[in-house]
């Protein structure tokens, strides 16, 4: 759903408002200092008649006692009032960005993982770092400066109005013109600020991929490759924001131009015969000042709109974002904890259309308690097959079902509560280790558990030589950690989880021998009455599973086990004696899974 792609400004800047109508007290708080801010500017421009009258005309000791004082008041009612206007609208602005940011965040915990397929994570981070604070302007500076400059020119179009209505009535006729150059420059801003918010997301993409890879840039010696794509994308953003910024100054140039011509008629006007007869020095000065005084705040309003328009674009990025259908939690059936049954019915699915099926009529019985492994080439359907158990993605055609029961008729929830999963790329979190084990748990457990599941896990042996132990900060991803400490610690999550079902994507293909024997070891601890899904690349880690079935294709070729697919002779007899034709020394296999 990206309808705000559709919508006109003034609907998404409505929808972004609302964001800031829960704070209406601090803004009502800015407001009223915003109007004293704005009265400031009449009452200097007013001062400026007894100043000169009574002061260097009558001299009035009464006045000349009095202005001075009257000068300091005023200026310090505007420290106050500047001082109050600025905060309000600040913690208004960091309201609305709190309150923005976390509707995106729970937003993207709800996301389908089709949507992080085809999204960019720099395209994510820049919607969270940039473009709120765009909006933010536009939420709250935008406003301020329409409120306070807004009244500020009505202020003072009033006085010079009292002064002498007809010298005024030469100002106002310049209003038409400012309205048609601000009207012709908006419909520009709107689209470079679009092209910029893009922009802004693939410098934060390819930052982050220079981040995430950059032991693959240094090996491979990519620096110059890297930097040349970035130095292109990041002079388009230079361009772009060049671009943005010559016609924001070029409006107000146009705008102050046009003011200018009004200010120089008025003098003229205003120093003729007529109308020297009829004003004073001290309401000419007065006049003077007021319109001095009305030029900053119409520089100013001519600024809003480039604000609001960038505002507009990151609020329609944002949207878009918020507006994308969560993932479908259509059941209605709890589930408290599932023997660990599953059968796939004539099981179809499909990415892209354009690209085929990648799974093509899977009919499979497993078992409760049953170990079956998935093999095969690259390519085959291994991890899309087991992605659609815990309904990462949904099916298009056929059925899956747990303990009998369709997997759409449950909670997701109570769904993703009879699985666990150990990966081939471990996702650890940058906390403690005690931590990432009881995310599992969801962090409700003891520490005697924790240490139960990582002893079960055959963890605990490097855990202990750690200087803090469990309480040990792993780094980003676990970077702190080898890549078989990493996966013990999956293990030791996905036993501390202890669900019916555990699904193994390549858990130990990546492991060197000894690395593998500890992790085999705890494999076959966390594998005991539980339904296990294994996707496997060396054939030896599996030949002891209940059912090997071989997908190729997105079709399941084979179906056995070990010793039925090598009497078989078929693919897996095939992919058996190419692999072990090419590992002559071949790691132990998982323990009998009992």
């Amino acid at each position: 759903m990206q309808e705000s792609h559709f919508n006109p400004a003034r609907v998404i800047y409505a929808r972004l408002l609302r964001y800031a109508a829960p704070h209406w007290r601090m803004f009502v708080l800015a407001t009223l200092a915003m109007l004293v801010f704005a009265a400031t500017n009449t009452g200097f421009a007013a001062l400026m008649k007894p100043m000169i009258d009574g002061s260097f005309v009558d001299r009035d000791p009464a006045v000349i006692a009095l202005v001075p004082l009257l000068i300091i008041g005023l200026f310090v009612a505007r420290g106050l009032a500047n001082f109050g206007s600025s905060y309000c609208m600040s913690v208004v602005g960091r309201e609305v960005i709190r309150d923005l940011r976390r509707a995106m965040f729970d937003q993207l915990l709800r996301l389908p993982t089709r949507y992080y397929d085809r999204t960019s994570s720099g395209e994510l981070l820049s919607k969270f770092i940039y473009d709120v604070e765009q909006v933010n302007l536009a939420a709250t500076n935008a406003l301020a400066n329409v409120v306070r400059d807004g009244f500020t020119i009505i202020g003072l179009l009033i006085w010079m109005a009292y002064i002498n209505w007809q010298l005024t009535l030469v100002f106002i006729v310049v209003g038409p013109p400012i309205a048609i150059a601000i009207a012709t420059v908006n419909r520009r801003f709107r689209r470079l600020n679009n092209r910029i918010q893009n922009s802004m997301a693939d410098v934060t993409g390819i930052s982050e991929e220079a981040m995430a890879g950059h032991r693959v840039v240094k090996i491979f010696g990519g620096q110059e490759y890297e930097t040349a794509r970035f130095n292109l994308i990041n002079e388009a953003n230079r361009k772009l924001n060049m671009k943005l910024a010559a016609s924001s100054a070029g409006s107000v140039a146009i705008v102050e131009l046009i003011a200018a011509i009004a200010l120089a008629g008025i003098i003229y006007l205003a120093t003729s015969p007529a109308v020297l007869d009829s004003i004073t020095v001290g309401n000419f000065m007065s006049f003077v000042v007021a319109m001095m005084l009305l030029m900053p705040s119409i520089k100013r309003l001519t600024t809003v709109m480039p604000m609001v328009q960038r505002g507009v674009a990151a609020a329609e990025s944002i949207f878009t974002l918020l507006d994308t259908e969560a993932e479908v939690d259509s059941g209605d059936r709890s589930m408290d904890r599932a023997r660990g049954e599953v059968c796939f019915e004539q099981v179809t699915f499909t990415y892209d259309v354009a690209k085929g099926a990648a799974l093509r009529d899977i009919n499979l019985h497993i078992a409760a308690g049953q170990c079956v492994a998935f093999v095969g080439r690259s390519g085959g359907g291994k991890s899309t097959l087991v992605s659609l158990l815990p309904r990462l993605y949904d099916l298009q055609h056929g059925v899956i079902r747990l303990d009998g029961v369709d997997i759409r008729a449950l909670k997701l929830r109570d769904l993703r509560n009879q699985i666990a999963w150990v990966g081939q790329d471990v996702v650890l979190f940058n906390d403690t280790i005690a931590r990432n084990i009881a995310y599992g748990a969801l962090g409700e457990v003891g520490e005697e558990a924790v240490i139960r599941a990582a002893e079960a896990a055959h963890a605990m042996e490097f855990i202990r030589r750690l200087p803090d132990g469990l309480n040990t900060l792993v780094g980003e991803n676990g970077v702190l950690l080898s890549g078989g400490q990493r996966q013990r610690l999956a293990i030791a999550r996905a036993l501390l989880k202890n669900a019916p079902i555990l699904i193994l994507d390549e858990a130990t293909s990546a492991l060197d021998n000894e690395s593998e024997r500890h992790i085999q070891a705890a494999l076959a601890e966390v594998m005991r009455n539980r339904t296990t899904l294994v996707i496997a690349h060396r054939l030896s880690t599996v030949e002891n599973a209940d059912q090997i079935v071989v997908l190729d294709g997105g079709r399941a070729v084979e179906q056995g086990t070990h010793r039925e697919l090598l009497a078989r002779g078929g693919q897996y007899a095939s992919l058996h004696r190419l692999q072990f034709r090419d590992e002559p020394s071949t790691p132990e296999p998982v323990a009998q899974h009992a």
